[in-house]
């Protein structure tokens, strides 16, 4: 619905199925609804789903997280809860399975 390849373009859907996906558990689609209300103006939302994103280990929402932090829009003690958080998300998805896959699409 974004970008209406298929389908008409339309934005309430494209957010509704966006939310949809970031109640689901998809930190992709939480990252893209922080996106959405940076351009919005909303940026303690915006903080509030880099957060949650970054908590599931999405590097993109750590890093404007961090940039966020540079800006004064977030406290010290959330970011380095959402570092901790990230980095156990991470921790959470390694595993000798993903290392191998990892190693042979890089050949």
């Amino acid at each position: 619905y974004r970008e209406g390849e298929g389908v008409e373009k339309d934005e309430k859907k494209h957010l509704h199925h966006l939310e949809q996906a970031a109640i689901g558990g998809h930190p992709n689609a939480r990252h893209n609804l922080a996106i959405f209300e940076w351009k919005s103006g909303r940026t303690e939302r915006t903080v509030k789903h880099f957060i949650i994103a970054a908590n599931m280990g999405n590097d993109e929402s750590l890093e404007r997280l961090k940039k966020c932090y540079g800006m004064g829009l977030v406290s010290k003690e959330k970011f380095a809860a959402a570092l901790r958080g990230h980095q156990a998300a991470v921790d959470a998805m390694k595993s000798p399975h993903r290392d191998k896959a990892k190693a042979a699409l890089r050949i």
